[in-house]
């Protein structure tokens, strides 16, 4: 299904919001409860699914609305449309701080990789499944489990990310990651988990045991404060003295 053409603008610097403009009957998929504000003639509906396939059976609907369940995400989708005769606007905003990714999936050959919660809404026609890490270590022990999200479509699609963003273009490269802090990358690129280096570095050296390895060409988008290393320093019980992903024994010299 070919997505509908929206225009965009986003705002603010650390805490961002995305301001859609939706010529009439265009239409845009968000996730529940993202919503700012809705101009006049914006109407709203919550359905169960993504829309991209309408001919789609119903056991195929629950079926995709299940899975939406895996990756923590509301059951359904809210889709919000422009039933007015002229331009309206409807805004969203990510659930917490940060930045929110605007991705061209025509320009990533029509699909990313997304964290399981990185989704935030896309033009009507983008289709959203759940897709598993098919390497049982980054599954176990990646900061996103097994489960992750694929975003597929030729529109545009929005993610939101904890912190600043950074885009990484690989060419047949390798890069070594904190395991909280990938927010989408292209296929093309293969994610595991490697171990952080010596035992002595594991335990002591304070960035934790396990390190997210993408290797191959195309592009990653990174966050620099994932949202549970941010729950974490603003906890009265957390400490904001260490990184996220600690060594075993890092608390007890602290």
């Amino acid at each position: 299904m070919v997505s509908h053409e929206i225009d965009y603008r986003i705002f603010g610097d650390d805490i961002q919001f995305v301001e859609i403009e939706l010529d009439p009957n265009e239409t845009i998929v968000a996730e529940a409860g993202t919503m700012v504000y809705m101009e006049q003639g914006i109407t709203y509906e919550t359905r169960m699914g993504d829309g991209a396939s309408p001919d789609r059976g119903v056991m195929d609907k629950l079926f995709q609305a299940g899975s939406r369940l895996l990756t923590g995400e509301s059951l359904f989708l809210t889709h919000f449309t422009n039933k007015g005769s002229m331009r309206s606007r409807v805004a969203f905003a990510a659930p917490y701080p940060g930045t929110i990714i605007p991705i061209d999936l025509r320009t990533v050959n029509g699909n990313i990789i997304v964290q399981k919660d990185g989704f935030l809404c896309a033009a009507y026609g983008t289709k959203l499944s759940v897709t598993l890490n098919r390497k049982f270590g980054a599954g176990l022990l990646g900061g996103e489990g097994f489960i992750l999200q694929r975003v597929e479509g030729d529109g545009k699609a929005f993610v939101h990310a904890g912190g600043t963003v950074i885009e990484k273009q690989l060419n047949g490269e390798t890069l070594r990651i904190d395991t909280g802090c990938i927010v989408a990358y292209e296929p093309s690129i293969d994610f595991d988990i490697e171990t952080s280096g010596s035992l002595k570095t594991m335990v002591f050296g304070g960035e934790g045991i396990f390190l997210a390895t993408m290797r191959g060409t195309g592009k990653v988008w990174l966050q620099s404060m994932p949202i549970r290393k941010l729950i974490r320093a603003l906890s009265p019980m957390g400490s904001n003295r260490g990184k996220e992903a600690q060594g075993l024994l890092g608390n007890l010299f602290q």
